[in-house]
Order: structure tokens, then C-alpha cells, then sequence
């Protein structure tokens, strides 16, 4: 079955940067589009960034310039390097793939940015 394993999040100080990790299993890791979405307290879960099998990205307009999504096929993992960190950036972090009709979503991983 898919399951994903993130880490990576926790506090930090506006400005600072954190990486984020999310190492999956289940399904050909390499041929999937994988995403990270965020939801922040009382509001909708949102797209963060997602990255092709191609290795093509896109990402949300707040967090252009900032954030930047990679993976690594050879370890089924796919990373979100956060820089410049706001304060409105605090949330839970998810990764997300579609796969064999289905939706997977990780546990999701906390990030606080606060001083």
C-alpha cells in the first residue's frame, strides 16, 4: 500500500529556512507526480508546489522565489527546501500523489514560524 514518511518541520524564525522530507513506498514513486500542500489554522488546505515525473515544477505565487520542490528517484523521496520563512507560512505540510485512482496524502509535518 502507498505510505509516506515526512519530516523536516518544526520551529523556526522569520527569514530562516527549513527542508522538508517526504520518503514514499507503494507505488513507481518515479512515474508519479508528487505535491506538497499546506493548511494553516481555519483555512482551506492549498497547493504548495508539485513536481513532474519530467522533473518539471509549478508553485503557488507566495511561495515563488522562495521555496523550492526536488526529488530523488533513487530514494523515492521528494524534498520542499523552504527559505526567506514568513509567518504566514505556518502550517501543516502534506505531500500528496495520485495513484491507481486514488488519492494519498501524508501525515502531515508541522511548521511554526515565529520569533
Amino acid at each position: 500500500q502507498v505510505q509516506f514518511v515526512e519530516s523536516g518541520g518544526g520551529l523556526v524564525q522569520p527569514g530562516g529556512s527549513l527542508r522538508l522530507s517526504c520518503a514514499s513506498s507503494g507505488f513507481t514513486f518515479s512515474r508519479n507526480t508528487m505535491s506538497w500542500y499546506r493548511q494553516a489554522p481555519g483555512k482551506e488546505r492549498e497547493l504548495v508546489a508539485f513536481i513532474r515525473s519530467t522533473g518539471g515544477t509549478v508553485y503557488a505565487d507566495s511561495v515563488k522565489g522562495r521555496f523550492t520542490i526536488s526529488r530523488d528517484n533513487a530514494k523515492n523521496t521528494v524534498y520542499l527546501q523552504m527559505n526567506s520563512l514568513k509567518p504566514e507560512d505556518t502550517a501543516v505540510y502534506y505531500c500528496y500523489t495520485y495513484a491507481a485512482r486514488e488519492d494519498y496524502w501524508g501525515q502531515g509535518t508541522q511548521v511554526t514560524v515565529s520569533s
